[in-house]
């Protein structure tokens, strides 16, 4: 991670879920956003997820946990704030 990006990960490996994924890396595993932001956008979120009883299952989703899930997340909050700005 470059000089200036600290912000952009988190870990808290005391978690009693760490990590709540599986993954080859445990050191590179962050925690920042341990509750997606992008489940509200269901099928355009761009993740690996699948519906289990007619709910979204993102247990085999890592990208809010990967290097560049970040950027990724923040690329996609534009959406996420005009979804959440329509409702009443």
């Amino acid at each position: 991670m470059g000089k200036g990006s600290n912000y952009k990960f988190v870990q808290n490996s005391k978690c009693e879920y760490f990590p709540c994924h599986k993954v080859k890396d445990k050191e590179k595993f962050n925690c920042l956003f341990c509750f997606c932001p992008l489940y509200m956008l269901k099928d355009e979120c761009g993740g690996n997820f699948k519906y289990n009883h007619g709910t979204k299952d993102c247990s085999d989703c890592t990208i809010p946990h990967s290097e560049g899930g970040y950027d990724y997340i923040m690329s996609k909050m534009g959406e996420v704030i005009r979804i959440g700005s329509e409702r009443d």
